[in-house]
């Protein structure tokens, strides 16, 4: 097994949203294992495992593997208490977008109540898009990226003051 068929195996578990894989070929036994946070490949079983931690989500071909969160119901960020409300970081590696399209009016703004599962923003990883949602009620008391800006994991999306 080379790095090109290893990054296509990361590639289809990535798309297909796979959290677990074992692959056990000619004495090399790879085993994949998604969370949160890390990536674990461990290789051949007749040596010591290796394990690689990568900072998460999502993957990208043709650098350092990562683990996605990028779709739906996958973990993400724990908000945090912030000195004017919570923070709601990305959970994700992509682009932030505040509407669904560059004519759509900003799904949510400064000063709008917002309500547990309501669309805050997308984020685009991968040609995907994916609708962030509030995990809290509460007012929107800052936007913190800039509309098509990059985030990274764990980068502050929001500021929502707990109704």
């Amino acid at each position: 097994m080379d790095l090109s068929d290893l990054k296509e195996i990361l590639r289809i578990l990535e798309e297909q949203d796979i959290t677990e894989f074992e692959l056990e070929q000619d004495g090399v036994k790879l085993r994949v294992c998604r969370s949160s946070s890390t990536l674990q490949a461990v290789a051949p079983a007749q040596t010591a495992p290796v394990v690689v931690p990568v900072v998460a989500p999502p993957l990208a071909i043709g650098t350092a593997p990562a683990a996605s969160a990028a779709a739906a119901g996958t973990a993400a960020p724990a908000a945090e208490p912030d000195a004017n409300g919570t923070l709601v970081r990305s959970p994700i590696v992509g682009t932030f977008y505040r509407s669904p399209d560059p004519n759509s009016p900003a799904f949510v703004s400064v000063g709008d109540s917002v309500e547990i599962g309501q669309v805050l923003c997308i984020i685009e990883a991968m040609k995907l898009m994916n609708e962030i949602e509030a995990e809290m009620a509460g007012e929107v008391t800052r936007v913190h990226p800039e509309n098509g800006q990059p985030v990274q994991y764990g980068d502050p999306l929001f500021t929502i003051r707990p109704a």
